[in-house]
């Protein structure tokens, strides 16, 4: 041990006005999103929306023009001090995407392939296409100082074709039509669009650390699609063995165990040059395909990041937004382009796959306006896209006002669209066995008259 010297032994403590900083950060940050958050659901939209808000109103955008020296004191410009707030919003990151993965249920996937295979296909491939093309034609000022076309156009690309499960699931559920064939392949399609972003979001990830060398792309590309097959055959039993001993302990010791294999995956993913989300996904999707994590074990980890880290992550997400940027004419009109090219190319990708199913047309309009919800999973990748340097303050805040704008688009489109539909013997069978209320024969489960 001679010689060597330990940093924490070494490193002097947190100091008490930095602490006394972050926690009233943090404090002040989940009490604005909480009470946003309820006020965007009473008026009909996701808890995602206020949240997200919570930070512009608190940040540069609002606070810091009404009462900057409040601002100043609050978000301090020392870098040291953001990131210690930052390194709670990442964490709320990884475990929201991992508990995201645990909750996919990969049966419906299997039993609903042949139908949701369309609809995901074509509304993956039409946004893709789209954003990646609109990676190519925006300004030049768009692009953060690490970036450069290529790889600008592959995170547009993704943040184009992601959709939100959390938000379209609340969404279903409020409308009561999760249990509906139009829920049922909403999930289903979402699930398969959301596996491929995640894995296109770590291949930009790794585009973006080797300066977008043709070895260190093919490399990247490679070890993501090693990856999931590895975790299946390797890593899967391994877990379920890990689950079953932590699981003869209370359901605290289980929940812990999970965030310790979430987190190590993220590092995995993060050692081989790809994106921690990666990692907190696959991981969390082996961790769901056990069948060893019952609801109730899961119950203290879901609640604590659902009702507390995720609403921080997306407050601290909403105080990098830079709303006077808006105010440029180049500026608003690209957020108007990319928002219509988002909603053209998801919405309109999802209809066109549920048509050449055999869907009808009100069917495939509610699982288009469904799908179209960015929600939290949009401002995941605009986080990412941020911290990489591929995107700058402008692009961000113009990925974050899609996220926005297409969750507060689903609920009502949704609901008109499904008004007119009728409740089919299958679907009323799911709804019961569920303990579901089945609604009244006159009425929809969207709460208006055929």
């Amino acid at each position: 041990m001679s010689g060597t010297t330990f940093l924490a032994a070494t490193a002097p403590p947190l100091r008490a006005d930095d602490l006394l900083v972050l926690l009233i950060q943090l404090a002040t940050l989940l009490l604005g999103a909480v009470l946003l958050g309820r006020l965007a659901s009473r008026l009909g939209m996701p808890p995602v929306v206020g949240e997200l808000l919570t930070g512009v109103l608190l940040g540069a955008s609002v606070l810091g023009w009404l009462a900057p020296d409040v601002a100043a004191w609050l978000l301090p410009a020392d870098p040291a001090q953001f990131h210690l707030l930052d390194a709670v919003a990442q964490l709320g990151i990884l475990l929201l995407v991992g508990l995201t993965g645990i909750e996919l249920d990969l049966s419906m996937v299997r039993r609903r392939g042949g139908v949701a295979a369309r609809v995901s296909v074509s509304g993956l491939v039409v946004p893709l296409a789209l954003g990646f093309g609109l990676g190519w034609v925006l300004p030049a000022a768009m692009l953060g100082p690490s970036a450069d076309r290529p790889v600008f156009a592959v995170l547009m690309a993704v943040a184009m074709g992601v959709s939100a499960i959390p938000v379209i699931a609340k969404t279903l559920s409020d409308l009561r039509l999760l249990h509906r064939d139009v829920g049922q392949l909403t999930l289903t399609a979402a699930t398969i669009d959301d596996a491929v972003a995640w894995l296109l979001l770590a291949v930009g990830g790794g585009m973006a650390a080797s300066g977008g060398s043709p070895w260190e792309i093919g490399r990247s590309v490679g070890v993501a699609l090693v990856v999931v097959p590895l975790a299946a055959l390797v890593a899967r039993p391994l877990v379920g063995w890990v689950l079953r001993t932590a699981g003869r302990s209370e359901p605290g010791v289980s929940a812990a165990v999970c965030v310790v294999l979430l987190l190590l995956g993220s590092a995995g993913t993060n050692a081989l040059g790809l994106e921690p989300v990666l990692g907190a996904f696959v991981t969390g999707i082996v961790i769901g395909s056990t069948g060893v994590l019952t609801p109730l074990r899961l119950s203290p980890l879901r609640g604590f990041v659902l009702s507390v880290l995720a609403p921080l992550f997306l407050a601290t997400v909403g105080l990098r937004m830079d709303l006077g940027a808006l105010v440029r004419p180049e500026v608003a009109l690209a957020a108007v382009v990319v928002t219509a090219v988002a909603v053209v190319g998801k919405f309109g990708g999802a209809y066109l796959g549920a048509r050449t199913g055999g869907i009808g047309n009100r069917e495939s309009f509610a699982l288009g306006a469904a799908l179209n919800a960015r929600g939290a999973v949009g401002a995941v990748v605009a986080a990412v896209g941020l911290s990489l340097g591929v995107f700058n303050s402008t692009s961000y805040t113009v990925v974050i006002v899609v996220a926005i704008v297409t969750s507060v688009m689903s609920p009502p489109l949704l609901r008109w669209a499904m008004a007119g539909v009728p409740l089919r013997p299958d679907e009323r069978a799911r709804m019961e066995r569920a303990g579901e209320p089945v609604p009244e024969p006159h009425t929809t489960p969207a709460g208006e008259r055929t």
